[in-house]
Parts: C-alpha cells; sequence; structure tokens
C-alpha cells in the first residue's frame, strides 16, 4: 500500500445519485481499501454531525445553500476532510473547496479521481532549497499551513539538494533561483535530468518576468515570487495533484 495510508473514507454527495454503480465499481481497483458512502446532502451532513471523512467529493449541481451546509458540517471538526468539486470548468468555486476536477463520465475517470485522492491524502515529501536558513524555515512554515499533508526536509544548497534526491524519493521540490554554487536553474536542469518525476517548483526574491518564463521553459511545475502564502502554496498543490481545472 502506497506511503502510510492503511484505507480512506469518502463522501460522495450529489442530489440523484445516478451514477453509484460507476463510483462503486471504480474503488474495487483502487490501491488501498476504501469506505465509499454515496449520500444525499442530509444523509452527509447527518453522518458529518457524528463521524468523521478522509475526502468529500460535492456535485457542483448542488444549490449554493447545500454546499455551504456541507462545508461547514466537514470544516467542523479535526481532522478536516480534503473537499473537491465535481463539474464543468466554468463552475464557480465556494470557499472552503480545496480543489476542483471534472466530473467522472465513465468508470475509468472515477477511478482516476478515486486514485487522484489516495495520492492527495498520502503525505507528499517536500524539499525546500535555499541557503537562507531564515528563509527555508519561512518556506517550511508557510508549507505547514497547507491543507494538504506535507512531509517537508531542507536543503542549503543546489549539491547537498540532488544528494538528498538520489537517497530519498520526494515528490516536490521547492527551489530558490539564486544560490551559489549550482544555482536554481542548474540544479534543475540537474533535477529533470536525474529524476524527471519529480516536480520543481521555483522561487525567486527577483521581481524579473524572464525568470518566470524562463522556469516553466526549462520544465518547473510552478514559480513563486517571494514573499508567498499558504494560498499560494495549494494552488500549486491542487495542480501537482491534477485537481485545478476551473477557478470561480
Amino acid at each position: 500500500m502506497p506511503g502510510d495510508l492503511v484505507s480512506l473514507r469518502i463522501l460522495v454527495i450529489s442530489a440523484g445519485l445516478a451514477d453509484q454503480g460507476l463510483w462503486r465499481e471504480a474503488v474495487t481497483r483502487a490501491t488501498v481499501p476504501i469506505e465509499l458512502n454515496l449520500l444525499d446532502v442530509a444523509q452527509a451532513a447527518a453522518l458529518l454531525a457524528r463521524d468523521r471523512a478522509d475526502v468529500c467529493i460535492l456535485d457542483a449541481d448542488l444549490s449554493d445553500a447545500n454546499k455551504s451546509i456541507l462545508i461547514k458540517a466537514a470544516h467542523a471538526g479535526p481532522p478536516e476532510p480534503l473537499i473537491f468539486m465535481t463539474g464543468p470548468k466554468d463552475a464557480p468555486r465556494p470557499n472552503g473547496i480545496d480543489g476542483v476536477v471534472a466530473r467522472p463520465g465513465t468508470e475509468d475517470e472515477a477511478h482516476n479521481l478515486v486514485q487522484l485522492c489516495i495520492r492527495a491524502k498520502i503525505p507528499t515529501r517536500v524539499l525546500v532549497v535555499d541557503d537562507s536558513r531564515t528563509m527555508r524555515s519561512i518556506v517550511s512554515k508557510i508549507l505547514q499551513a497547507s491543507h494538504f499533508a506535507l512531509k517537508i526536509d531542507e536543503a542549503s544548497e543546489g549539491a547537498a539538494a540532488l544528494e538528498h534526491l538520489r537517497r530519498e524519493k520526494f515528490g516536490i521540490v521547492f527551489l530558490d533561483y539564486n544560490m551559489p554554487g549550482l544555482n536554481g536553474f542548474e540544479t534543475l536542469a540537474e533535477i529533470r535530468r536525474e529524476m524527471p518525476n519529480v516536480a520543481v517548483v521555483m522561487m525567486t526574491s527577483t521581481l524579473d518576468n524572464a525568470i518566470a518564463d524562463r522556469a516553466h521553459a526549462a520544465g518547473a511545475l510552478g514559480f513563486l515570487k517571494k514573499p508567498f502564502y499558504p494560498a499560494d502554496i495549494n494552488a500549486i498543490l491542487e495542480r501537482y495533484y491534477g485537481l485545478t481545472v476551473a477557478r470561480g
């Protein structure tokens, strides 16, 4: 089983539940045991009032009032679940939603969404690379404020980061642009060559759009201008997990 995740409890909440068979078949193919609850709004609100879930998946076709009720119920006590919304690209995104995905129309699409939920709940190994200890501490604290589960390590420069990546498995590297020794772009090039599946987010305090363009061209997942905030991190992580389909 991946990571430390033993099982997952998923609530799928919609008005019609016309695709129950699709969801039930999809979870049989999951890589961890799934407790699947297919509920209407009243059932979901009652369940969340007495028990918790790992992931809540809301249908974008639910009324705004019902979405608000469910989001409030889901966030009523720890541990808070991740809340995803399925719907079309142009569906407005309420506050409290952790990500938006396309509504599955086939068993394979539902299975892929279940696997996405599993991936988002496994703590992601993150490496913060910056020659400033103070900045590493600040970035780590911002990462810890994310809705997503992260396990954070640090490296003080590019060569040390590469050694970390060769020894252990990481999902994302937050990489400073301006460092002594191997700079950000040199380190990014080595990561892309040796560990192409590791996502890299370039960070800099330099206000220069050319750096952002160059980072994206070199294969970076994202670019962050210092200072940045938890919402900026969450937007990057949504892209990493494959969640961002819509913005309200």
